[in-house]
């Protein structure tokens, strides 16, 4: 009598890839789960897939507009509250869980805000944005970002939404028979790189519209090889601050503040921004340099994941083209040594397959989208 065995569901080897890979959670780990309640399938299996690994899981749901409507109801005593509960959270827990689940594009369409207001609430988080950085950097918290294909996903990457799932999964290795073994795969190549670039002290990007230049003498590079972001694929570091001289075009499109901001251009002297531009969207740029920290330099790195070859204006998925490299102005991460302090960290990507180089310390070691070593 044949038994037949039942096909793991495709959010089933999802839901297994975040909790036993990429957190690892062990036995009586509390883990913080946050997501919109549009990823209620693959919610399910997180918590199962947890509390089969001996874990706790809590789970916070987000609804539709709740942050719009604080920042058009509330007012500067209201907005500069923290809440104790999440402070306790990134305090105490071992594990957090973001899976980034977004509403339909219609709905997320925001009304006009107090840049004011804004600047309040984003002040009012940053002790616990400094407990999240601080613990993830010394490692005493594990933490995942992920995305959950939804319409407003979809609709963001020019896709229909088969076509987005599809690419979401595939970023991640989900149709490859083992995925865990792809990661680790990943992390042993990448490990080549990071290596020699620890070993590293002046690196320039160099290319069509870029000549820049940074130390990372003394600074860590790390293996990003999915564990805290799903899907990964790349090596990063964070420059010495006042290092960072040249310009660079960015020439992928990016997005912030729910805006899109294309080509843009900075010029940096002794690590801070001192000219910037943009093709599209330089209105952005004034407001984000206008905040603390944010025309300094938080971080360098190259995407490697060759799955991903195309924007989808989603920084997860597009900063880690294959062949492409990023900086992100604002917050530094500490586990890579560096000090920059901001509530804003931006990512900003640029293709370097066509004329791309990356020299260090006077030995060109990748080209053309491709590591030489």
């Amino acid at each position: 009598m044949s038994t037949s065995v039942r096909e793991t569901s495709i959010h089933e080897k999802y839901a297994q890839l975040l909790v036993n890979y990429c957190l690892a959670v062990k036995p009586n780990d509390k883990v913080y789960i946050t997501s919109s309640y549009l990823a209620e399938s693959l919610l399910q299996e997180v918590v199962k897939s947890v509390y089969i690994a001996g874990g706790v899981p809590v789970l916070s749901i987000e609804m539709k507009g709740i942050n719009e409507l604080a920042l058009k109801y509330g007012e500067a005593e209201q907005l500069s509250w923290v809440s104790p509960m999440k402070k306790y959270i990134m305090e105490n827990f071992d594990c957090y869980l973001n899976i980034r689940a977004p509403f339909e594009r219609g709905d997320d369409e925001k009304e006009p805000f107090s840049e004011e207001k804004f600047k309040i609430q984003q002040k009012a988080n940053q002790e616990i944005n400094n407990i999240y950085f601080e613990r993830i950097g010394n490692g005493s918290m594990r933490r995942c970002l992920c995305q959950f294909p939804t319409r407003a996903g979809a609709d963001d990457a020019e896709l229909s939404l088969e076509e987005y799932e599809k690419f979401v999964y595939q970023s991640c290795y989900l149709f490859d028979a083992d995925p865990v073994a792809k990661w680790l795969e990943v992390r042993k190549k990448q490990q080549v790189y990071v290596d020699y670039l620890n070993k590293a002290d002046l690196v320039q990007y160099k290319g069509p519209n870029i000549d820049i230049s940074f130390s990372v003498k003394g600074r860590t590079w790390i293996n990003s090889d999915g564990r805290s972001n799903m899907p990964s694929g790349e090596v990063f570091s964070a420059p010495i601050e006042d290092s960072v001289n040249g310009k660079v075009y960015f020439s992928y499109p990016t997005i912030y503040m729910g805006k899109d901001v294309v080509g843009i251009t900075l010029e940096v002297k002794d690590g801070e921004v001192v000219k910037w531009d943009a093709e599209q969207g330089k209105e952005i740029l004034d407001k984000v340099f206008a905040i603390d920290g944010a025309r300094n330099w938080g971080e360098v790195a190259i995407g490697t994941n060759y799955n991903i070859q195309r924007t989808t204006r989603n920084i997860l998925f597009d900063e880690k083209i294959g062949g492409s490299i990023h900086m992100a102005v604002g917050q530094s991460y500490k586990q890579c040594g560096g000090k920059n302090e901001s509530t804003v960290h931006w990512d900003m990507i640029t293709d370097m397959k066509k004329g791309g180089q990356i020299i260090v310390d006077g030995v060109k070691i990748y080209e053309n989208g491709e590591f030489l070593i």
